[in-house]
């Protein structure tokens, strides 16, 4: 520890990486405690203001005093105070008294406690899913572009990481993108859901309103819609306890946690194409895979992807949990986890994203990979087209059946047993029997016969799901990303 006097040595504390190493500036700021208390003093605001037009003793001189101090926060002052009266929020309404001496008796007038801090909360996850949406908005931009360009190219497909019938490079994107669109949709709905805590009082029955306003019902229903509609939101939550139900947590990180499923599977597709030899990640031009092996070159991206992506999956556990104990109008046990649960939810989502898109803007296609594999697994798919081909040449179906039974265990004894390439298509050429289709072998081979509307999926996909649900996101769409680690 420094000794007094001292400054601090910054190295020798935890940082989160979260923030530290990874998030963006916007989303570490969202979460930061300047927008938290920035925002509580907006909300003091809001509420003098409101219930000035509605009556009260407040004057325009204490409102502008307050409109002038809204940024003007004492950090210092609210720690002292915050650690002497063990109330963050009794230490910041005197710490924003301090600064506002004529308004300071009207500051969190007939509010409690959740006033701030809920509301403040719900600013916050609405201004991330704000921050999140063009994020994965232009994530799904450039994997649509990458899939419309690869829309034909014949890949081998994999059933339980086994080689299947051929799809394309770009269909298989499609199958990402898809997934990516869902969670689009998700958290769209789960920011539009979000509703304001509003102008509650103490256990949810806004008496304290009711008093200031001596009974008059109207005024405390148009103070709440006041408030809510200077927050920015157009509904608030018509009854809650204390606080808004916490069930609207786990909605918020529900979706953030399927969205790191999606990211999840895709980055691992990637890892094992990365290992096929198919498809890597961008790797910078001095980037260095192993310090032992030098000819490595690591998908890192896609796995710091997937390593995060479990962090965020996890997260839903807390408030699911939070929920369910919440006694009656509210306990003070959620007050510690939520600090921690929500902000590394949004910030967790933000890095995977931003590497996601790092990723998707440099994808390296290696065709002539592609085409081999493709080479060692089609003859074997193509033996119904043979057995068809010899029929309509006059051959019998049953006889045809047994040769190239016989002929495709030779060839696969030579690949798992030799190590050799599969020479099926060799065997049926010099076999005399198949003479009557030698000629038709190259156009029964030809790859892109074995895609089936592969193509013409990818074309409709984007054009009538993907780039309709992109329009809203055009004008904020993210520049190209470099990765700073």
């Amino acid at each position: 520890m420094a000794a007094p006097g001292e400054k601090e040595d910054a190295m020798a504390r935890y940082r989160s990486p979260l923030v530290s190493r990874y998030a963006s500036a916007e989303m570490a700021y969202n979460f930061s405690e300047r927008k938290k208390f920035g925002t509580w003093r907006r909300l003091w605001l809001y509420l003098a203001q409101a219930e000035k037009s509605l009556g009260l003793s407040i004057t325009d001189e204490q409102i502008r005093e307050m409109e002038a101090n809204l940024d003007n926060i004492d950090f210092k002052m609210a720690a002292e105070e915050e650690k002497k009266l063990r109330h963050d929020v009794m230490a910041h309404v005197h710490t924003f008294a301090h600064c506002c001496p004529k308004a300071a008796a009207i500051i969190h007038l007939g509010a409690t406690s959740c006033y701030v801090g809920d509301n403040t909360d719900l600013i916050v996850l609405r201004d991330g899913f704000n921050l999140l949406l063009p994020k994965l908005a232009t994530v799904i931009s450039r994997l649509a572009d990458f899939a419309e360009k690869y829309a034909d190219m014949p890949a081998l497909g994999f059933t339980h990481y086994q080689p299947a019938q051929l799809t394309t490079v770009g269909k298989r994107c499609c199958l990402w993108i898809q997934d990516l669109c869902m969670d689009l949709q998700n958290l769209e709905r789960a920011r539009d859901d979000l509703r304001f805590r509003g102008v509650k009082g103490t256990t949810g029955t806004q008496a304290s309103f009711l008093q200031l306003f001596e009974g008059d019902h109207s005024k405390v229903e148009e103070l709440d819609r006041l408030v809510t509609a200077k927050a920015g939101f157009k509904r608030a939550y018509m009854v809650t306890g204390q606080t808004y139900s916490r069930k609207v947590d786990i909605e918020v990180l529900a979706v953030l946690a399927s969205l790191g499923a999606s990211i999840h599977k895709i980055c691992t597709d990637i890892r094992l194409l990365a290992n096929l030899k198919e498809i890597e990640e961008p790797f910078e031009k001095e980037q260095i895979g192993s310090s032992a092996m030098p000819y490595k070159r690591n998908p890192m991206r896609s796995e710091r992807c997937c390593s995060l992506a479990r962090h965020l999956m996890t997260l839903v556990m807390d408030p699911l949990q939070t929920a369910a104990v919440q006694w009656f109008e509210r306990t003070l046990d959620d007050s510690a986890n939520r600090r921690v649960c929500l902000a590394e939810g949004f910030l967790t989502a933000d890095i995977i994203l931003s590497t996601l898109q790092n990723v998707s803007e440099g994808l390296v296609v290696y065709p002539k990979v592609i085409e081999r594999r493709i080479r060692q697994e089609l003859p074997f798919m193509a033996t119904e087209n043979i057995i068809m081909a010899m029929v309509k040449a006059g051959g019998n179906r049953q006889d045809c059946h047994e040769k190239i039974r016989v002929l495709s265990q030779q060839a696969a004894a030579v690949v798992k047993q030799e190590g050799g390439d599969n020479d099926f298509i060799a065997r049926v050429r010099a076999d005399p029997y198949f003479s009557p289709i030698h000629k038709q072998l190259e156009t029964l081979l030809d790859p892109s016969s074995f895609t089936g509307r592969a193509p013409q999926q990818v074309a409709k996909f984007l054009k009538e799901e993907v780039r309709p649900a992109l329009i809203p996101y055009q004008s904020k769409m993210c520049g190209k990303i470099e990765l700073a680690l």
